[in-house]
């Protein structure tokens, strides 16, 4: 019989670093990829693998990410599925998480009532593909307690990641540590470490002893990185997976082994001009491991307008349904449902969401607009980033970033 195996998806990250997209959402409910929210890149991994027992655990400013949860991944009741967004209970007294590993001690209900076998623990603010039943395999047969996800990295870059250090096996994990300047390569490639990617898979037994352990330390950060990885390192019982050996039905040479912490404005811009080329860095187009998500009845885009200068026109961009480009340019650019581009503007390599407002010879250059936001005729968005950073949010790579439902000034 196949293992019994229950998902926990962590979704309680606040996002400071993407503020002003987190201002009134958590993170994983940042719409992404013009049609999606982050989280349900992660959900479509487990789903697309056959885990339909999930359960979400939500902490800041989770009400538009509990919606999203609740209308758009519904499971069937009769075969015992689900996916359930659940909210600190305070089921240990009058706090709220402490950190995700104080947020899994605070659900132990969730995993006594399922018995699973073995406990998968995700992250649910990454852009990725990943076949979790892979992981699930290796961690069984290699018998650790808890198997560790690892992406491998340039060596140079190992302060930007939580570096995983093996031993001589290449399995084995030796350290776990946090953006260290002396990292060690790996043994099979001294140019290269391992970084974690917050994926994590245990044992049951393993993982509840482990949090137990540490709630009753006072002084822990209570967190599944910092703090029960390590314990778990201390005593030998941690492997890690390497994600290269993931292979996901459907992926391009091209698009295998894509993982981008989009934790930063520049990082989130960066993972949405992977989508645009040609040949796509990350490819949503892969039918055969597809990215779910809720699809409300909007019409198809239409593009109007021919005469002259004022051509309704995209070029090298996604654009969504329900988006009207109305005799304007759009280039390069990640364009969200119910958008209007109107006659003579032009935005160019922009992340656009749901509802935005472009209008007449407006020229919206490198930015990314949250919903609704209006940008009224003759308005110029990043062309004056020193007259932007006046007003606006601007990433140290130059990017405008102006926040749901703000009006810009003439």
């Amino acid at each position: 019989m196949s293992p019994k195996v229950l998902a926990i998806v962590l979704a309680g990250g606040e996002g400071k670093r993407l503020m002003p997209l987190t201002a009134d959402r958590a993170k994983p409910a940042v719409p992404f990829g013009g049609m999606y929210r982050m989280i349900d890149f992660v959900l479509s991994n487990l789903a697309n693998g056959g885990y339909l027992k999930i359960v979400v655990l939500t902490q800041y400013k989770s009400h538009s990410l509990d919606r999203h949860v609740t209308m758009t991944w519904r499971m069937s009741n009769l075969l015992g599925n689900y996916v359930a967004p659940v909210p600190a209970q305070q089921r240990r007294g009058p706090w709220w998480f402490a950190g995700s590993a104080d947020a899994i001690y605070q659900s132990f209900n969730l995993i006594n009532d399922e018995k699973p076998d073995y406990v998968i623990v995700f992250g649910a603010d990454h852009i990725y593909r990943m076949d979790p039943r892979q992981m699930v395999a290796d961690h069984i047969a290699s018998g650790a307690g808890v198997t560790v996800a690892g992406i491998r990295q340039p060596l140079h870059q190992a302060d930007q990641f939580g570096v995983i250090e093996v031993g001589p096996d290449g399995r084995r994990i030796q350290a776990f540590r946090e953006k260290p300047t002396d990292a060690r390569g790996l043994p099979d490639s001294p140019g290269e470490i391992y970084a974690s990617m917050g994926n994590y898979v245990f044992t049951t037994k393993v993982l509840c002893e482990a949090v137990e352990r540490d709630a009753a330390d006072k002084s822990s950060r209570h967190d599944m990185g910092g703090s029960i990885i390590p314990m778990l390192v201390d005593r030998g019982e941690a492997n890690v997976y390497d994600f290269r050996d993931n292979e996901v039905p459907g992926s391009t040479e091209r698009d295998q082994g894509y993982w981008r912490d989009v934790g930063t404005l520049d990082s989130f811009y960066e993972a949405h001009m992977d989508l645009i080329a040609i040949h796509p860095i990350f490819n949503l187009y892969n039918s055969a491991w597809p990215i779910y998500t809720d699809h409300p009845p909007w019409p198809p885009a239409k593009f109007v307008h021919g005469w002259q200068e004022r051509v309704g026109r995209a070029v090298g961009s996604m654009i969504s349904p329900g988006v009207i480009v109305s005799g304007a340019l759009v280039e390069n650019s990640v364009v969200s449902p119910n958008v209007r581009v109107n006659s003579w503007a032009h935005v160019e390599g922009s992340v656009l969401m749901e509802g935005v407002d472009i209008g007449r010879h407006a020229v919206v250059r490198n930015a990314i607009l949250d919903k609704f936001v209006v940008v009224p005729e003759g308005a110029e968005i990043g062309v004056d980033l020193e007259r932007d950073r006046t007003r606006y949010t601007v990433s140290e790579a130059g990017i405008v970033v102006i926040g749901k439902g703000h009006r810009v000034e003439p």
